[in-house]
C-alpha cells in the first residue's frame, strides 16, 4: 500500500480505526474521517507519531450535505484515491427508537447506506482516475430485504429490522456498481468482517463480543490489499471467505428500484 491513498469512513474508533493503524504502518496515505475532532485528531497524531501519514476529515454522515463536503474536501486536497473504505455505521440499538437525519430519512438506512451511496458517487471520478482503485463496502451478515412500499419504516418499525435492511442496501449497491464498472479498473465488494466483534456499537447493543477487532480488520485489509481479488468485484464475503448474501442482493429488479430511489434521495 506505499503511497496509495485510503479514505476509510468510521476510522476514530472500532474495526475501523484499526484498519486505518494497520494501513499507515503499511506506507499509505490514510485519510481519516469522523464526528469526533478530538478523537480523529488524537489518531491523526498518533499515526504521525508513529512515521505514518494520515488527515483527518470531521463530518456527520446523517447530513448529506456533510457528505457532499467530505468528498469535496478530500478532492480539494488529493490528486488521486486508490481505495475507499465505507465501514461507518450504526447499530440496531444505538439510539435506541426510530429516529431520521438531517434530510429527513430513517436514521440507520440515512447513515448506513445512504450516505455510503453518494460519497462514492461524488469519489468515482477519482477513483476512476486512480484506477486501478478498489471501493469496500463494510456491510454484515445481518440482512433483510427492503420493504420498498415502507423502506423509511414509519410502520411496525424495530432497530434490528432497520439496521439489516440497512446492511443489505450496501450489499445490493456493491453488486449494482460493480456490473457499472466492469472494466473501469475500479473494483466493488463488501463484506461481513467478523460477528460481534468488542467494538462500542456492540457493546452499546448488549451483546457480549465473540469476535476481535483485529479479526474484523484482517477480513477488510484483504479486501483492501490482496493481491488475489486483483480484478475480483461485485463479491460479498464472510470473514476471509467468499459466500452468498440474502437472495435479494441478487435481483435485477430490486437493485433497480434501490438504484432509482438512492438517485432520487440523494441527488447522485
Amino acid at each position: 500500500m506505499t503511497a496509495k491513498t485510503v479514505l476509510i469512513t468510521g476510522s476514530t474508533d472500532g474495526v475501523g480505526r484499526r484498519v486505518a493503524q494497520r494501513l499507515a504502518a503499511g506506507g499509505a496515505t490514510v485519510l481519516l474521517h469522523g464526528r469526533s475532532r478530538e478523537r480523529g485528531e488524537g489518531l491523526r497524531d498518533e499515526i504521525r507519531r508513529s512515521g505514518g501519514n494520515a488527515q483527518f476529515y470531521a463530518a456527520d454522515l446523517a447530513s448529506l450535505a456533510e457528505v457532499r463536503a467530505l468528498a469535496a474536501a478530500v478532492e480539494r486536497d488529493h490528486r488521486h484515491l486508490e481505495v475507499l473504505v465505507n465501514n461507518a455505521g450504526i447499530g440496531s440499538s444505538n439510539p435506541p427508537g426510530r429516529h431520521t437525519s438531517a434530510d429527513g430519512h430513517e436514521l440507520r438506512f440515512a447513515v448506513n447506506y445512504l450516505s455510503g451511496y453518494l460519497l462514492t458517487r461524488l469519489l468515482l471520478p477519482l477513483l476512476r482516475a486512480s484506477s486501478p482503485a478498489r471501493i469496500v463496502n463494510v456491510s454484515s451478515i445481518g440482512q433483510q430485504a427492503i420493504d420498498f412500499a415502507d423502506v423509511m419504516l414509519e410502520h411496525g418499525y424495530s432497530g434490528g429490522r432497520a439496521y439489516c435492511q440497512s446492511k443489505l442496501a450496501q450489499i445490493l449497491f456493491t453488486v449494482d456498481l460493480a456490473a457499472e464498472l466492469a472494466g473501469s479498473g475500479v473494483t466493488v465488494n463488501c463484506l461481513h468482517p467478523a460477528t460481534y466483534m468488542n467494538t462500542t456499537m456492540v457493546r452499546a447493543a448488549g451483546v457480549a463480543p465473540t469476535s476481535t477487532v483485529e479479526e474484523g480488520a484482517d477480513a477488510i485489509l484483504q479486501l483492501v490489499e490482496s493481491p488475489a481479488l486483483d480484478g475480483k468485484t461485485g463479491l460479498f464475503y464472510n470473514g476471509l471467505r467468499p459466500a452468498r448474501a440474502d437472495a435479494q442482493a441478487y435481483d435485477a429488479a430490486a437493485r433497480e428500484r434501490l438504484r432509482a430511489l438512492s438517485l432520487r434521495l440523494a441527488g447522485a
